[in-house]
């Protein structure tokens, strides 16, 4: 976290279209009906070009809607223009979708989910910040045996030898930085 510190508003930009084009490129986004994302925030790895490209392609984005216990409700992208910074007290601040809530089992239909982390090792354990809201979402996948391909969005220098596991911890399929792909596990499409 204090390496993304560092970084401006102009290194997040910078990096924007090289991510998107990356991810675009893999089959599992690239054939996918409904990809289940975020909204990045601050230094995160930006997604706002890439959830455009998704939209464009008629892809159903689905992004999420943080509720007051941490789990994750979710709306449907309609566009930059419907968003909104929503403060979240004693959280973080984060750029919501504005329209209908579709609950928190919505998640179960996307085909990828895009999942936001600080590094993934080289077993392709991801490290969350730590909220759980991630962790909810990977379990309440695996409850429903939902398979989406999860990938998560770094920066090079984020894709590190060991991360700390936990038992809950699921692996991921890939992570993409503005330098290419890394796939950890097949995809399953």
């Amino acid at each position: 976290m204090a390496v993304r510190s560092e970084l401006t508003a102009d290194d997040v930009e910078a990096t924007q279209g090289d991510f998107a084009r990356h991810a675009l490129e893999l089959p599992e986004l690239s054939a996918a009906r409904t990809v289940a994302a975020y909204v990045s925030v601050g230094s995160e790895p930006g997604t706002r070009a890439l959830l455009d490209a998704l939209r464009a392609r008629g892809v159903r984005v689905l992004l999420p809607v943080l509720l007051p216990d941490n789990d994750l409700d979710w709306a449907v992208y309609a566009g930059a223009d419907r968003l909104a910074r929503i403060a979240h007290p004693g959280k973080i601040s984060l750029l919501e979708p504005q329209g209908p809530r579709l609950g928190p089992e919505a998640v179960l239909s996307a085909n990828t989910v895009l999942l936001p982390g600080l590094a993934v090792d080289g077993r392709g354990v991801r490290l969350g910040r730590g909220g759980g809201s991630y962790d909810r979402v990977l379990a309440r996948l695996e409850i429903a045996g939902a398979t989406p391909s999860l990938v998560v969005l770094l920066y090079a220098h984020e894709v590190v030898q060991r991360v700390p596991r936990d038992p809950h911890d699921r692996e991921v399929h890939a992570v993409v930085t503005p330098q290419g792909v890394r796939r950890f596990h097949p995809p399953e499409l």
